[in-house]
């Protein structure tokens, strides 16, 4: 039968959900049990099942990012091939969505050629990561951003963004054990906005490293609180050493925003 592929854009709020990348169940998971054949909750294994449940067949789903446990999405990418091309796309969508819990939701279903790759075709992405600075917690979100209640020197914590466009090793921004064959990336923007006590930071780039993004927040903050000065972020780069920059900042504050993606020729 003739198969068709389909983009997906979706978000989801990653709270309760051990990131993208679908993991088999093992004694060493501590949550409630999964049934027999599926693994621990991901956004994968679940948006892979209320997509079978749609088109009657098994599919294989692929993600342009694998986000981490907590980690929040508003413009996630992915793929997959199915057989059922009768349906037309939106309303294939509202199908999907009715098979999904209420924190993860399918904005987009196009189809594409089957050369299309969300990974391999991806050129462009833009995290956020929010920060709330007001001395009272965010009692109503608090798994959406990370409370920071001392006060910040965001003008500092600008000067310091700026060091970072551009293309560097980014090995001292990067969880060790990346696997991935050079560190060397290029950051188009990272800005800071404030709108009250939520400050965003922005950061858009060819591709990110293991953490890179949670890295940069983390250091940026620490610039904020004197710890470092907007200058350091230099030396960090230079160092090629994980040691030599700032704390990882927590998940619940990150957002993957949009990926662009190219159509392949």
């Amino acid at each position: 039968m003739a198969s068709q592929r389909y983009k997906l854009t979706l978000a989801y709020r990653g709270t309760h959900y051990h990131g993208w990348q679908r993991q088999s169940f093992t004694d060493n998971y501590t949550g409630p049990k999964p049934p027999a054949g599926h693994g621990i909750p991901t956004i994968q294994e679940i948006v892979s099942r209320a997509i079978e449940y749609t088109t009657r067949h098994p599919i294989r789903l692929v993600g342009s990012s694998r986000t981490d446990s907590g980690v929040h999405a508003k413009g996630q990418l992915a793929h997959f091939d199915t057989t059922i091309t009768q349906i037309p796309p939106d309303d294939f969508r509202r199908a999907i969505n009715n098979a999904l819990p209420d924190d993860i939701i399918i904005r987009k279903v196009q189809p594409v050629d089957d050369s299309f790759d969300v990974i391999t075709c991806a050129q462009s992405k833009r995290y956020q990561y929010a920060i709330w600075t007001e001395t009272d917690r965010p009692v109503f979100f608090p798994d959406l951003a990370w409370h920071r209640w001392k006060p910040l020197d965001v003008a500092s914590m600008r000067e310091a963004a700026r060091r970072l466009v551009g293309e560097h090793d980014f090995a001292s921004f990067s969880r060790p054990h990346h696997k991935r064959e050079h560190t060397i990336r290029t950051v188009r923007s990272c800005a800071i906005s404030q709108r009250g006590p939520l400050l965003v930071i922005g950061v858009e780039g060819n591709g990110f490293l293991w953490n890179m993004v949670r890295i940069i927040a983390g250091t940026l903050v620490e610039v904020g609180s004197g710890r470092f000065e907007p200058a350091d972020i230099d030396a960090m780069l230079a160092a090629r050493d994980r040691r030599a920059a700032g704390m990882t900042a927590p998940p619940q504050g990150l957002y993957l925003q949009w990926i662009q993606t190219f159509e392949p020729e």
